[in-house]
């Protein structure tokens, strides 16, 4: 996980190549870290993406010391989905630190859904998270940072819904609405880690990019996948309403002939 690394200009910041699946604007965050950490200090309030790669929580008080909050799938574990007699649903569980992620440890963490949702939420998210599992390479290379920090409006395919049918887990029914267009921005730099689609696209910046750039993206997202702590994967939930809904066994198709399936 990492901390105040995916956000920019009052947006969300994905990676080149990573979609969004859900986007949500009504969550309360809170957090239980190390005290070296005073950015976990006290409710947040705000967005939350699920994402091909990782759940991303974007802050709505743009004075908060957390502005954006970045969770792995491969780094979280032991989550559960939480119903209260009174009270919002929430999901919690643990999550580690990322590499070079502004934070050392580990935390737990607790995001309700203050308008409903929680289950649904839960379930996506727990599919999305078993489908990068399979997707992680057996011997990753040791996890270096992205050496460029540029980054543009994101591309349409990264906000709208893969409507196809291997994407029929994702709840559009319940969570419709994507996030406004210019408040997405993409990163030059391809996911450190596996999502979804193992024959995810990584699309160009609209301007002119370095000579080049196509073939070093694809090439750094084939060997930039990382498994930081040997194998200590996305930790299925104990609750059985949290259970993965069914999902095809074969490869999603890559996003370019999806797009011409589905219309």
């Amino acid at each position: 996980m990492s901390l105040n690394s995916s956000h920019a200009q009052g947006g969300v910041l994905i990676f080149a190549g990573e979609r969004i699946l859900i986007y949500y604007d009504g969550i309360e965050m809170a957090f239980d870290g190390p005290s070296s950490v005073p950015q976990m200090k006290g409710k947040k309030h705000g967005r939350v993406y699920l994402t091909t790669h990782r759940v991303i929580f974007n802050s709505k008080d743009g004075k908060d010391s957390m502005q954006s909050f970045s969770f792995p799938f491969l780094l979280m574990k032991d989550v559960e989905l939480e119903q209260p007699v009174f009270g919002a649903n929430y999901i919690k569980g643990k999550i580690k630190s990322e590499p070079y992620g502004n934070w050392d440890g580990e935390a737990k963490f607790k995001m309700y859904f203050t308008h409903g949702g929680a289950i649904e939420f839960g379930k996506a998210m727990l599919t999305a998270a078993s489908m990068a599992s399979r997707n992680r390479p057996a011997q990753p290379p040791p996890y270096s940072p992205p050496l460029n920090p540029g980054f543009y409006a994101a591309p349409p395919p990264a906000y709208e819904p893969p409507r196809n049918s291997y994407y029929s887990w994702v709840p559009y029914g319940t969570f419709p609405e994507p996030p406004p267009a210019q408040s997405v921005y993409m990163m030059e730099a391809p996911p450190p880690y596996p999502g979804v689609d193992p024959n995810m696209a990584y699309p160009s910046a609209p301007t002119a990019p370095p000579n080049g750039y196509d073939a070093k993206a694809q090439e750094a997202a084939a060997s930039a996948y990382y498994d930081p702590y040997n194998g200590h994967n996305f930790y299925a939930p104990a609750a059985q309403n949290m259970a993965p809904p069914a999902y095809a066994s074969a490869p999603p198709p890559a996003y370019s002939e999806a797009e011409k399936k589905g219309n």
